[in-house]
C-alpha cells in the first residue's frame, strides 16, 4: 500500500504574511485522514506547524507517521527552520507519535471556567501599569519571555524573533491597547510584588462566549515563595469576571514545574500540548 499526502483545499494566506493549507492522507488514492500545515514569518525565519492531524481509517498502521513526515517536507519547502505540533489533551497516541519523530514538549495550554476567586490579602493593592512604568515593565517581561523560550528549545535568534512578533501583535498600542489589562501588585510600602498582562478577549469559544488569555504573570524575584503567584492569579480571575468573561486560558512552559503545580492546584486543566523541533 502507498500512503501519500495530497491537497484537500487551496492554499490560504494568513495575516502577517503567513500561509496554510489542508491536506488529505491517502492510501492507494483513498482518503483515510488529513492534516493542516501552517507557516508564519518570525523575523527573517519561518516557523511551521502541523495541526488537525487525524487518521479516520486504519489506525496503528503508520499512516499518521507518513503524513507527519510528508508535512515536514512541505514545511521545509516553504522555508521553515522550526516546526511545532499542537496535540489536544484527549489525544491518546499523539504525544507518543510526536516523541518518536523527535519532538519534545515545549509548553502546555491550560484553561479554566472561573468561579469566585479570593479577595486580595489585606495591605496589598493592584494598580494599572501606565505609560511611565510601561517601558521598564516591557523590558523585564521580554527578558523573562526570552529565557523561557530559550529553555524550551529555541535558539537565541528564534527566541528574539518570536518575542518581538508576539509583543508587536498583542501590545500594538502599549498600555493603551484595547482589551488589554496590565496590572502590578504592590504592598503597603509601595514595593512591587509582581505583575500580569491579560488579554481580555483573545478568542471565542464554540458556544460564542469570550475566552481571555493570560499572556504574562510574574512575581518579583525577591518576593518568590510567599504565595504572591496565587494572589496574582486570583486577581487575574477577578479582572476577567469584571469584564464579563468566565473562561481563561494560558500557556505554561513545560519546564516551569513551579508554575505547572500552581495552575493545577487552582483548577486549570490541560487542553493542548505543544511539541517542537528544529527542521534540519
Amino acid at each position: 500500500m502507498t500512503t501519500t499526502l495530497r491537497p484537500e483545499s487551496a492554499e490560504e494566506a494568513l495575516p502577517g504574511g503567513g500561509r496554510t493549507r489542508r491536506w488529505q492522507i491517502r492510501v492507494n488514492g483513498r482518503p483515510v485522514g488529513g492534516l493542516r500545515t501552517l507557516a508564519l514569518p518570525r523575523g527573517d525565519e519561518w516557523w511551521g506547524e502541523i495541526s488537525e492531524l487525524e487518521v479516520r481509517e486504519g489506525r496503528r498502521r503508520g499512516r499518521a507517521t507518513v503524513g507527519a513526515l510528508a508535512a515536514e517536507e512541505v514545511l521545509r519547502g516553504w522555508g521553515c527552520t522550526r516546526i511545532d505540533v499542537t496535540i489536544p489533551a484527549e489525544s491518546e497516541g499523539g504525544p507518543a507519535l510526536a516523541r518518536a519523530l523527535g519532538y519534545t514538549e515545549r509548553m502546555r495550554n491550560l484553561a479554566k471556567r472561573i468561579g469566585a476567586p479570593a479577595a486580595l490579602p489585606p495591605g496589598l493593592t493592584l494598580r494599572p501599569i501606565g505609560a511611565d512604568a510601561y517601558p521598564a515593565w516591557l523590558a523585564a517581561a521580554r527578558d523573562g519571555y526570552l529565557r523561557d523560550l530559550r529553555a524550551s528549545g529555541l535558539t537565541p535568534r528564534q527566541a528574539e524573533a518570536k518575542a518581538d512578533a508576539d509583543h508587536r501583535h498583542v501590545l500594538a498600542q502599549g498600555p493603551a491597547t484595547p482589551g488589554v489589562a496590565l496590572r502590578r501588585l504592590t504592598d503597603a510600602d509601595g514595593r512591587e510584588l509582581g505583575s500580569f498582562w491579560l488579554h481580555l478577549r483573545q478568542d471565542v469559544l464554540p458556544d460564542a462566549s469570550p475566552l481571555a488569555w493570560l499572556m504574562v504573570v510574574e512575581v518579583a524575584e525577591a518576593e518568590r515563595g510567599r504565595g504572591h503567584g496565587r494572589t496574582l492569579m486570583h486577581a487575574v480571575e477577578r479582572e476577567c469576571l469584571a469584564a464579563g468573561v468566565r473562561d481563561l486560558g494560558l500557556n505554561v512552559f513545560s519546564g516551569n514545574t513551579v508554575a505547572v503545580a500552581l495552575y493545577a492546584s487552582l483548577g486549570y486543566r490541560v487542553t493542548r500540548r505543544v511539541l517542537g523541533k528544529a527542521l534540519l
